[in-house]
């Protein structure tokens, strides 16, 4: 059975309050050990150099973490090799879902996992997240 342990990422201690789109922000915050505030200043910068297009989310251009990330532009994805990460695919196009987010199913370490519209952290098979996300 997973486990789920409450993390905010050091989003509380950065100095923020409530509840906001920053999945992201707080995975990538838990997964590598970075501070909630470093974090967000590079997704941030990301995002604001970001160019709007029909398909962008509502956060780009925008100076500001909060409202989302558009993990799949090239910018976001060298951002995270540079401190390291490496994305590896789980499933394929008309594949179908065959990993589920279950300790059984997935590698021991720290993970950034996308979900359904969201992302979250697994360290050890522990879902670390403000929520339980299963």
């Amino acid at each position: 059975m997973t486990e789920y342990k409450y993390n905010d990422g050091g989003r509380e201690a950065a100095g923020y309050k409530g509840s906001t789109g920053d999945c992201v922000t707080r995975a990538i915050a838990i997964a590598t050990g970075l501070p909630y505030q470093q974090v967000y200043d590079a997704t941030a910068k990301i995002n604001a150099n970001e160019r709007m297009t029909h398909r962008t989310v509502k956060s780009a251009g925008k100076k500001s973490a909060r409202s989302g990330i558009y993990v799949t532009r090239k910018a976001f994805k060298d951002w995270m090799h540079s401190i390291g990460w490496i994305w590896t695919p789980t499933m394929l196009i008309g594949q179908g879902c065959k990993v589920h987010l279950d300790a059984n199913e997935l590698p021991e370490g720290r993970l950034i996992v996308a979900v359904s519209k969201h992302y979250t952290t697994m360290i050890d098979g522990v879902i670390n997240d403000t929520h339980d996300p299963r």
